[in-house]
């Protein structure tokens, strides 16, 4: 008897009055499988059940333990559906789904039709498709379906939060079965990890008995672990991942057949709702390889990163399912505790643009308004409304337009669904469809980044997967709306789900290059890329992210290319998906994104601009040259930022106005520094530099009259007060002030200028640096103190320029005698 049974009498009654339940139950109890049949026969359960899984897998491998366990094959009254896979039929009145194709049921019929109950598995796990079709499930509810039975079934202790989600819903709890649990922390060591967990396997099988599942972060990490594993005996080595093969993914769940002791390298997906039969040696890395949407980038990136308590304590519990167990941890104790105790609601860091465009579908243009259990923020709503807007699928009130109803009408993501709908009114439904396919079923043709060599390995791969995905694109091309057939979009009656009754598999996949690389540029005009170098490593893309690509590669080759799939940081992401592109082919596609920019080089050597004009896409410049017909105000604007950027040194400073900066540094309170001029560069060098391609060619006076209006009346009078321009001779003539000399403020005249001066004059408390010049003009002294040069050396300087300038007076008493600049004769003495 599995412990769910003891409290499903509690659960029927709690549906019974009312609508909605929590069910917390751990890991082993039972929910996944016992809970929905049961509700089949209940007086309200006159339609079908709903049973929402997270991942393929999960869904079909429940599908086919109920159906097991009930004696009935699959397909009948219990049956299933997933993108790529289906069995159900018109008997089906337990259908496994997952939570993605929910969304699209809800929304191609939101009163839910013949559907009494939707349980929602594994609602811990917090994906963007369980919380926005809970959300969904509880509108309709509310609006439409007081009767729909909402049941939220957790694995974790949070069944209060989703009770008040639920309004007050009823929480149900079971326990576990779980057998006892001896954890062992072996740590880890500095070798890659596939080394390290290949290690640790071999000392389980040697320490232990049973079945083990190993957890490691991908599936290259499983395929290069398994390497390191072909010599083991005795052993059957299954890969379990979300690529893998079905008949692979039910062998590795499946009890093994002989005495063989089984082996599982698994990613994440092994973590909850399945049970592996047989496993009782859990080896875990401590790694995950999670999606994470870099909104900066406008990429989903996926990161391998520490799990977090919760997923630990999962991956431990697959231990002890059936028996008592042993959990390896590939790291110490103590660094449990700084694990994250929770993997964050995807909602928090997910690409919002699909959800955004549902609920415009749905009437609802601030997801706010509905029902969540963390509603998502205004960054990421405003930054996938911008998105959605730019590829006309939004109009500027947040409402969905026709275009836009189009693309919500396909199980696709936002972007591929419109390149899915472009592409098909240019005739390249059948190519966007495959191309569809490559890029949202991960390992389809290979892994080359060159995605028309991918689509030529598919056109000869065979295999369930291989098949299913062709059916997939022949279902795509057949949803896709065309004129006249605008009705088989969401509203068809399988919202997109595939049946039971397959097409015909059409192996003739059109493979052309260039309608592979157009479709990829529709869905992502933003990541077409322009090679850099001559070697083809480095990229630069139309959105202004640079790109990295290994020069090996057949693109390497290509001169542009039309990028879907990237990993890495903004500086440089991996090119992971892309095709090689015709350059005519992006001027075709995106002449309405071209623009011509009028631009100005400034040379700091000539202090001069070279107007340009760039024919540009994005960061990307197509064309560049002369501009016959310059922007005046980008010339101007080119020669302040060249100033800005290489100093006031560029500045052809006339003398009056290295003068005016020159007073003012020599008074307190009035700043015309370096400093001062630049942090108001923009208030008086334009109007200097408009209309003028080179520095040199601003006009000195109106430079001077530029500095001095950046100081207002007062200042002028302080600073006339303070530094006056001239020096007036007790003669009456004026000289000009050497503010800027290296003694402090100077001036030059002759001699004969200062007669009848017997105090030295200041500037200020500044004593005057005079420099005092023959009637030749020849310096003859320097001095801050004229009265002691008259004392002083005055009557030895007089005695040896009478000899040499005799008809100009040298009194003995300068002091006392009369200014003059005329000779003794014109003077009449």
């Amino acid at each position: 008897m599995l412990p769910i049974e003891t409290v499903l009498p509690d659960l029927l009654a709690a549906l019974d009055a009312g609508s909605n339940a929590v069910l917390v139950a751990p890991p082993g109890a039972g929910k996944t499988t016992m809970v929905a049949p049961a509700l089949l026969d209940q007086p309200w359960c006159t339609g079908k059940v709903l049973l929402l899984g997270p991942r393929r897998l999960a869904v079909r491998a429940a599908a086919e333990r109920i159906a097991a366990q009930a004696g009935e094959p699959v397909g009948g009254r219990i049956g299933y559906a997933t993108r790529l896979d289906a069995k159900q039929s018109r008997d089906t009145r337990l259908l496994a789904i997952t939570q993605g194709i929910f969304v699209q049921m809800i929304q191609a019929d939101p009163e839910l039709t013949g559907i009494s109950a939707v349980l929602f598995d594994e609602v811990h796990e917090r994906s963007l498709d369980s919380d926005f079709g809970l959300a969904l499930a509880l509108d309709a509810q509310g609006a439409l379906r007081p009767d729909l039975r909402i049941v939220a079934m957790s694995a974790t202790l949070d069944g209060e939060r989703f009770s008040r989600l639920l309004g007050g819903a009823p929480v149900i709890e079971s326990q576990g079965r779980t057998f006892p649990i001896d954890t062992r922390h072996i740590g880890r060591g500095s070798a890659r990890i596939e080394d390290e967990m290949a290690a640790a396997i071999r000392r389980a099988l040697g320490e232990t008995e049973g079945g083990l599942l190993a957890f490691l972060p991908g599936v290259a990490e499983i395929e290069r672990t398994a390497e390191r594993l072909e010599t083991l005996s005795g052993v059957r080595v299954h890969k379990l991942h979300g690529r893998a093969e079905p008949p692979a993914q039910r062998a590795a769940i499946a009890r093994e057949p002989d005495a063989k002791r089984k082996l599982v390298l698994a990613t994440a997906i092994a973590e909850t709702s399945l049970t592996i039969d047989g496993v009782t040696v859990v080896i875990d890395s401590g790694l995950a390889r999670r999606a994470r949407y870099d909104r900066a980038a406008g990429v989903t990136r996926l990161v391998t990163e520490r799990v977090s308590q919760a997923a630990a304590t999962q991956r431990a519990g697959r231990a002890g399912r059936q028996s008592p167990g042993i959990a390896y941890r590939l790291w110490e104790e103590a660094a449990t505790a700084g694990l994250p105790r929770f993997d964050p609601p995807e909602i928090a860091e997910a690409d919002l643009s699909g959800l955004l465009l549902a609920c415009a579908l749905w009437g609802v243009i601030d997801p706010a308004s509905l029902r969540w259990l963390d509603p998502p923020t205004s960054a990421a709503v405003s930054e996938a409304r911008g998105r959605l807007e730019s590829f006309g699928m939004l109009d500027g009130d947040g409402r969905v337009t026709a275009h836009g109803r189009k693309v919500a009408g396909l199980p696709l993501s936002p972007r591929l669904g419109h390149m899915l709908v472009a592409a098909a009114e240019r005739g390249w439904a059948r190519t966007a469809a495959e191309v569809a396919v490559l890029l949202s079923e991960p390992g389809v043709g290979g892994n080359d980044p060159d995605l028309e060599s991918r689509m030529r390995r598919w056109r000869n791969e065979r295999g369930q997967r291989a098949d299913g995905a062709r059916q997939l694109a022949d279902r795509w091309v057949r949803l896709v709306p065309l004129p006249g057939r605008e009705g088989l979009g969401a509203g068809g009656s399988e919202a997109g789900l595939i049946t039971s009754k397959q097409p015909t598999p059409n192996p003739s996949l059109s493979g052309r290059g260039e309608e592979i690389a157009a479709c990829i540029a529709l869905a992502f005009p933003d990541r077409i890329a322009k090679r850099r170098g001559s070697d083809g490593a480095d990229w630069i893309s139309a959105g202004g992210r640079g790109f990295r690509l290994d020069p090996t590669s057949s693109l390497a080759r290509a001169e542009w290319l039309a990028v879907a799939e990237t990993q890495g940081s903004a500086a440089g992401a991996r090119i992971l998906a892309a095709a090689a592109i015709d350059p005519a082919e992006v001027e075709g596609l995106f002449a309405d994104r071209i623009t011509i920019e009028h631009s100005a080089r400034f040379d700091a050597a000539t202090g001069a601009v070279e107007p340009l004009r760039e024919r540009r896409l994005g960061a990307i410049r197509l064309a560049r040259g002369p501009d016959p017909a310059p922007d005046r105000a980008a010339i101007a604007a080119a020669l302040v930022a060249g100033v800005r950027t290489h100093g006031l040194g560029l500045i052809p400073w006339s003398e009056s106005a290295a003068m005016l900066r020159a007073r003012a540094a020599f008074v307190h309170g009035i700043d015309l520094s370096d400093a001062a001029l630049m942090a108001r560069l923009d208030e008086w060098l334009p109007p200097l530099v408009e209309g003028r391609r080179r520095l040199s060619d601003i006009d000195p006076g109106a430079l001077h009259q530029a500095i001095e209006n950046l100081l207002d009346w007062d200042q002028r009078r302080a600073l006339d007060a303070a530094a006056p321009r001239d020096f007036v001779s007790p003669l009456g003539s004026h000289h000009a002030i050497d503010y800027a000399a290296e003694g402090g403020p100077a001036v030059e005249l002759r001699v004969q200028a200062l007669f009848g001066l017997a105090t030295h004059p200041m500037i200020g408390h500044t004593p005057l640096v005079l420099r005092l010049t023959s009637p030749a003009g020849r310096p003859i002294q320097t001095t801050r103190d004229l009265p002691g040069f008259w004392k002083g050396s005055w009557a030895a300087v007089a005695k040896e320029m009478r000899g040499r300038y005799p008809r100009h007076p040298w009194p003995d008493d300068p002091a006392a005698a009369a200014p003059t600049l005329r000779t003794k004769r014109a003077s009449g003495s």
